[in-house]
């Protein structure tokens, strides 16, 4: 259903950024995170008020509304599990690798279990050159160490940053939603495809997951002033050829697709685990 689903309505981007999102809220704590649900993570609770009305969620009422039929018609699934599912199922139906997930998450069961504002990245600093401040981490004065206080905090490494900063070969931005991208719409936007025409893209083939995003930032490092200026380089992109840790990874993975892939496959599946719990043992696909 939901290869399906990626096919008719070009939904791959918003289906991964819902899982994301949900994920992306995991406290690792110096190796003891709180107990579940406090320690947030992939447990479902974005689908409540007032998480998925978080800033950094916006727009991903969208994606419910895309699995509430999918839910419907397979209740025993949870929502946890099917929004990781959906997730890894988008990534193979655009052409990205196969992740070996695991299932069997236990849901969260209401708004309680919902986060505090504030612990996924942000596209761009404030008006002081600072990112904002998160529940875990205060603010940073660069990009990539925004980065890092963000996903050191979840337990992934710069590694891992890098490889999953690469699904943005998918999608485009929407300024009205995230605040980044600086075109209401490009060649590559314009016509969509899906409901919601225009925004800015990383890549030109942005429904296509690829490699594309480091072959981007390659070029973008060498010759600013010949870029396409119609694809998206955020300053957190940028950050990934400037600092030398991340750097040798965007050259190896622009290099090499396959590399990336199993680099890619191996970070998803990481971060679909984070927070999550278990209950009756798993099952892995």
């Amino acid at each position: 259903m939901v290869q399906a689903m990626c096919a008719e309505k070009h939904c791959a981007p918003i289906l991964i950024r819902l899982a994301w999102h949900d994920s992306g809220t995991y406290m690792h704590e110096g190796g003891s995170p709180k107990p579940w649900p406090e320690c947030g993570g992939a447990n479902g609770s974005i689908r409540f008020v007032p998480e998925i009305g978080h800033g950094a969620n916006a727009g991903l009422n969208n994606a419910l509304a895309l699995l509430e039929p999918v839910k419907q018609a397979c209740p025993a699934v949870g929502w946890a599990d099917l929004m990781q599912l959906a997730s890894a199922t988008a990534v193979e139906a655009s052409g990205g690798p196969k992740i070996a997930m695991r299932y069997g998450r236990r849901d969260a069961e209401g708004p309680e279990a919902c986060p505090a504002e504030g612990n996924l990245p942000d596209a761009r600093p404030g008006p002081d050159g600072t990112f904002p401040k998160a529940p875990r981490h205060d603010a940073a004065a660069t990009p990539q160490g925004h980065l890092r206080a963000v996903f050191h905090r979840m337990g992934l490494n710069d590694e891992e940053i890098v490889a999953l900063s690469g699904a943005h070969s998918l999608g485009r931005v929407h300024a009205h939603r995230s605040g980044a991208g600086d075109k209401k719409e490009t060649p590559y936007t314009v016509d969509g495809p899906g409901a919601t025409k225009g925004g800015q893209s990383w890549t030109k083939d942005w429904l296509r997951f690829s490699n594309d995003y480091y072959v981007n930032l390659v070029a973008h490092k060498k010759d600013k002033s010949a870029f396409d200026d119609n694809l998206l380089v955020l300053p957190t992109d940028a950050a990934l050829y400037e600092d030398e840790a991340f750097a040798p990874f965007v050259d190896k993975w622009a290099a090499d697709e396959a590399a990336f892939f199993a680099a890619y496959a191996a970070a998803h599946k990481k971060l679909s685990e984070l927070g999550s719990e278990f209950p009756d043992g798993e099952v892995s696909l």
